[in-house]
This record gives structure tokens, sequence and C-alpha cells, in this order.
């Protein structure tokens, strides 16, 4: 059974920065890839960054230069280094596993091609 747990959310001003983490287990697949999205309150869940197995990245634009996304295999965990970060970066933000692997360019995935979700982990940036 898969099960995703992200956790590492919190309140910061902005500018802050934070670490989230998403330990994954159930499933040895290979390739595949983790993505994390995000969904702000009467927003659609959107796509933030993805990370393929073999370390190749993808980001939003709105977060390129900013956010970090990387993985350590040896403990099936992905994070999301999340720098300089603005009142619009408040979410919640989720990780998903995509069982293959995804383009590291062009658009992020759409979240209604996921079937596996954690639990969300929420970060708040005031101002």
């Amino acid at each position: 059974q898969v099960q995703l747990v992200e956790s590492g959310g919190g309140s910061v001003q902005a500018g802050g920065s934070l670490r989230l983490s998403c330990a994954a287990s159930g499933f040895t697949y290979s390739p595949r890839c983790m993505v994390w999205f995000r969904q702000a309150p009467g927003k659609e869940r959107e796509g933030v960054a993805l990370i393929n197995s073999d370390g190749s990245t993808n980001y939003a634009d709105s977060v390129k230069g900013r956010f970090t996304i990387s993985q350590d295999n040896a403990k099936n965990t992905v994070y999301l280094h999340m720098n300089s970060l603005k009142p619009e970066d408040t979410a919640m933000y989720y990780c998903a596993v995509w069982l293959g692997t995804l383009p590291d360019r062009g658009p992020l995935p759409a979240p209604r091609d996921f079937g596996y979700w954690g639990q969300g982990t929420q970060v708040t940036v005031s101002s």
C-alpha cells in the first residue's frame, strides 16, 4: 500500500525559509517521479516541483530560483527547500507519486492524473 507522509510546514514571515519532507513507502517500482503540489484556499491544486528517479527536476515558473526539490533515495524521502517565501506561497502542500518518469521541462502534470497522495502540510507566509 502506497503511503506518503508530508511534514515540515509552519508559519514564517515573508523572506523566510522552510524545508518540507515527504516520506514514501509501500512501493518499490522504479523509475518513479515524486511531485509537490499546493492548494491555496479557494484555488485549484497546482504543481510546484517534481523530481524523477534519475534526479531530473522541473519547477513551476512561480517558484523557480526560490524552491529546490531534492531526494534521498536511501530514505525514500523527497524534500522541498523553500527560500524567499512570499505570502502567495501560503497553501497546503501535498506530495504525490507517479509510477514512471515525467518530463523535466514544460508544464507540470495535472493533479487529476495522480492516485496516491499524502495528507498535506500547511505553509503560511505572513507579510
